[in-house]
């Protein structure tokens, strides 16, 4: 909410400076992200008239312009288009300086002497426009200085609101709370019935009272467009962030800005029939004020005439209906929208609009007529004509329960930390608007129709203690018996595997818990993950069934700004649907993408393959002490490579899957280099093996080197299983060493080389306690896997 000090001060108007006000609005809770001024900083502007405008003699663009300072007559040569004579434009006089230490002097441009210059908005620090000349009100005096004229001694408020405070979007929402905090009165607008001059009511039918259970309207005929606004409404627009459009537009807005209720004006004789409040009909079209044209589904809640969809209700008025330069009448409507109903059908159509960002946080549903009337008088005092009555249909069974809610005095005491006076808690309470009516136990309060966010005690203490000042609330020591808990030792920290993985060059990453469904969709095709009902955006609604998609759209970022070599873990939660509900399961994720090793004189530019990321993974399982216990079986996962990608078991239950990213998928995001990822449920990762003592062998050790020929489809694995299975408990060891395929080897067949150790904690091993135990493994492998003893 971006608001002018000048205007909130003409509602409000504490003895206190702009910094003292902009500290009391952050203590309460309506933060102050930025003070500037409205305008740059500038001297020896006045308000200047062309008199006579005529070409340069030697520029096509030039023109001399001969100008009355008030005082004088100046010749100032301008280039810009709108320079005409009868023009009333800002005009820095020679001495003058303007923003950016520019000082203004007597020059000559293309041979023409030029005595000062002619501005535009941007020039002062006024706004971005430079489009031309500043254009003022024809009745601006002469000669006046433009900082007086234009009351530019006025800081800009910008205020980071929280979504619960739709009240504060408004200038008398914000003048409320600055009145209360320093407990002065506040000047409401007059907002009195206009007199109405015609008979005519256009019909309002709501269909959908549980979307709009209240819409207001009134005709109002022989208005004319050409009028301007009034220079200090459109000063108060630009000061808000909004340009000035029309009367009719900025009439709107003005009220908008004012009071928080977002308002439309149609053209009058472009609608037919009457206003319907309804649902869309699928594959309904609109085309809208900014030039796009939408589809509509049955979901989207439209106000059409009897013919046709005229506006995309609490969004964003048609085209068809809109004010143009050639409208006579006018049909104003005011409405209220039930909040969560209308709640993210701007975001659908990739929208966010002023309007929405009211109506989906909450307009006060008390508040139309009376903007209704106060829109109408302004718009007869700057354009003229006759209003009609106003026509009121209410769903009264639709619109907001407001129950009372009641205040216990002892429970402020214990949930605030210190007690307060009764009359300043019917001074805080009263000042926000409830209605107070004290109690035995404390106060029942009646909440205003602009509070959405106050329904249980609580939001009352949290209103006390922030109008009170958070600053001002007392200190006291916690007092409590601390009792440190028992730690299962066989339970590793999620710390220990993050510290882990960043020794070993990993960055942790923290990705939300909801993503692009169509990216979803890639890993775990067969769920149905939960759909998020109002979602941030597009790509990010549905909630995550799996970690993947949203680490690898952050190795995507990454390598799109150039990181040439990424490594990301994460961990957090999964949420699968299963027939039991919801289940959410803790998992940790990794990736690799990019060189294997940092850019150095001493490495190559290899990028990573299957082995570097198992090697990784293989590490934080170590952490367990039962890196045995943990085996990969080649399978096939969705959105993994199906020839790279294997399962992760312990004791046999699968706990996760590592592989290559699918090609399809890798071409889908555009990923040159070969992506490997691994997703572990972090149970199996944490749930360790308690460390036991085991006596080192005097005696020294027995190795046994086997080399054989197997088929290419067999699995080392499952061969190492297998010997370990028949090599006999002095088996200390078991390693391979080596895999050779090629030269001298029949291509459907690989080598492999087992190193076996033998060792006895009692005695020194000879041969004829290693031979037969080799003797049955190499029998075990001629039998089981077709093997071939190599010499």
């Amino acid at each position: 909410m971006i608001i002018s000090e000048q205007w909130l001060r003409e509602w409000v108007d504490p003895a206190v400076d702009t910094q003292t006000l902009g500290q009391q609005l952050t203590m309460a809770g309506l933060e102050i992200e930025s003070i500037d001024p409205v305008a740059g900083a500038f001297t020896g502007v006045v308000v200047g008239e062309i008199v006579s405008a005529e070409p340069h003699p030697d520029a096509d663009k030039l023109r001399v312009c001969q100008v009355n300072s008030g005082s004088e007559t100046l010749q100032i040569v301008c280039g810009a288009p709108n320079a005409r004579a009868g023009l009333k434009a800002p005009l820095a006089t020679v001495g003058g300086e303007l923003p950016g230490d520019f000082k203004i002097k007597q020059a000559r441009l293309r041979g023409v002497e030029s005595n000062g210059m002619l501005c535009a908005e941007q020039e002062l620090g006024l706004s971005e426009a430079n489009e031309g000349l500043m254009e003022l009100a024809q009745d601006a005096p002469v000669g006046a200085d433009l900082r007086d004229y234009l009351g530019l001694d006025d800081q800009v408020l910008e205020i980071g609101l929280t979504p619960n405070r739709a009240d504060c979007l408004g200038v008398r929402g914000i003048a409320r709370e600055v009145g209360l905090l320093n407990d002065c009165s506040v000047t409401e607008v007059t907002c009195d019935p206009v007199q109405s001059a015609l008979d005519e009511i256009f019909p309002i039918e709501i269909k959908a009272p549980a979307r709009c259970p209240h819409f207001t309207g009134r005709i109002l005929r022989n208005v004319d467009v050409s009028r301007p606004s009034p220079l200090w409404m459109q000063e108060k627009l630009r000061r808000c962030g909004l340009r000035s459009i029309d009367a009719v537009v900025d009439v709107t807005n003005y009220v908008m800005l004012e009071l928080g209720q977002p308002m439309h004006a149609f053209d009058f004789d472009k609608l037919v029939g009457g206003i319907v409040v309804r649902e869309a009909e699928q594959g309904e079209k609109l085309a809208l004020l900014d030039g796009s044209e939408v589809e509509l589904g049955t979901d989207n809640l439209v106000i059409a005439d009897h013919e046709k969809a005229v506006a995309l209700a609490g969004i964003m008025g048609g085209e068809h209906s809109a004010v143009s330069d050639q409208t006579k009448n006018l049909f104003l409507e005011v409405a209220f929208f039930t909040p969560h109903l209308i709640a993210g059908q701007a975001r659908g159509f990739g929208m966010h609009t002023d309007a929405s960002h009211r109506f989906e946080r909450g307009v006060d549903f008390e508040l139309q007529v009376k903007a209704l009337e106060r829109a109408t008088q302004l718009l007869i005092d700057i354009v003229g004509g006759e209003a009609g009555p106003i026509n009121e249909q209410t769903a009264a069974s639709e619109m907001p329960a407001r129950p009372d809610v009641s205040l216990r005095a002892d429970r402020i005491r214990k949930l605030l930390g210190f007690e307060l006076d009764s009359k300043e808690v019917e001074r805080i309470l009263g000042g926000l608007g409830l209605g107070v009516t004290a109690t035995d136990a404390g106060w029942t309060c009646s909440v205003p129709s602009w509070r959405f966010d106050i329904a249980i005690e609580v939001d009352l203490l949290e209103e006390l203690a922030r109008v009170y000042g958070y600053n001002r609330l007392p200190v006291s020591h916690v007092h409590a018996d601390l009792v440190i808990p028992a730690r299962d030792e066989q339970q590793l920290s999620q710390r220990s595997v993050r510290r882990h993985l960043a020794a070993r060059g990993y960055r942790e990453a923290i990705t939300y818990s909801f993503v692009d469904p169509k990216l979803q969709a890639q890993f775990d095709p067969g769920v149905t993950p939960v759909a998020l009902t109002n979602p941030i955006s597009a790509d990010m609604a549905v909630m995550r069934t799996s970690l993947l998609p949203g680490l690898i759209s952050a190795a995507q970022r990454n390598v799109n700004r150039q990181q040439p070599r990424v490594r990301l873990f994460e961990t957090g939660l999964r949420f699968v649907p299963t027939r039991d509900g919801l289940e959410q399961t803790p998992t940790l994720a990794m990736i690799v993408t990019g060189a294997r090793s940092p850019e150095s004189w001493d490495s190559d530019d290899t990028g990573v393959d299957f082995y570097d990321l198992k090697g990784d993974l293989e590490s934080v399982l170590t952490l367990t002490r039962d890196l045995d216990g943990f085996a990969f079986h080649a399978a096939q996962r969705d959105g993994l490579h199906p020839g790279q990608s294997a399962r992760i078991t312990r004791k046999g239950q699968t706990v996760g899957y590592i592989g290559a990213l699918h090609p399809v998928v890798a071409a889908q995001l555009d990923f040159a280099a070969t992506l490997y990822a691994c997703e572990v449920d972090l149970s199996a990762v944490l749930a360790g093996e308690l460390p036991e003592f085991a006596e080192l062998s005097k005696f020294p050790e027995i190795r046994r080197d086997l080399a054989f020929i197997v088929d290419k489809e067999v699995a080392v694995a499952d061969i190492m299983g297998e010997v370990r299975s028949v090599a006999g408990a002095y088996l200390s060891d078991l390693t391979l060493f080596d895999v050779y395929t090629g030269k001298g080897i029949d291509p459907k067949r690989k080598s492999l080389a087992l190193g076996l150790t033998f060792r006895d904690h009692s005695r020194t091993l000879g041969d004829e306690d290693v031979n037969p135990t080799v003797g049955q493994v190499i029998d075990l492998l001629e039998k089981n896997y077709n093997a071939e003893l190599r010499s």
